[in-house]
């Protein structure tokens, strides 16, 4: 009796399969990358010789003793929300420029950001270049 099986395994590895995967992976990669936008690119724009609307920007410091300035003139944190929408007005888009210490905890900052949101200002926040 011959009790051998008549189909043998080889030992063989086939690497079509593995290369379409790879294919696959590599193209959904490429096409996944040009979905991607960046949106911190650093643009030289140009000159332009129309006037420019002047908008109306507070200024709203907090240095490292925590202590609030509204156009460096220093505020309670209690009073900062009602000092803030006293210096903006009526303006038609008004901003708030926040300028922290280094060493502020970011809650501070980001006290000052609810408020601009609270209230639809919009916030810039001031960095020193290097």
């Amino acid at each position: 009796m011959n009790l051998r099986g008549r189909n043998k395994v080889t030992p063989e590895f086939n690497m079509s399969s593995m290369t379409d995967i790879v294919f696959l992976l590599l193209i959904f990669f490429m096409i996944a990358s040009t979905l991607v936008s960046a949106e911190a690119i650093d643009l030289l724009l140009p000159k332009s010789s129309s006037k420019t609307t002047q908008t109306k920007s507070v200024s709203v410091s907090v240095n490292d003793k925590n202590q609030y300035f509204v156009n460096m003139k220093q505020v309670s944190k209690n009073q900062l929300e009602a000092e803030v929408l006293a210096k903006v007005g009526e303006s038609t888009n008004p901003t708030i420029t926040i300028r922290s210490h280094e060493d502020v905890e970011m809650k501070n900052v980001v006290f000052i950001m609810d408020i601009a949101n609270r209230n639809k200002i919009k916030s810039s926040l001031a960095v020193k270049s290097q």
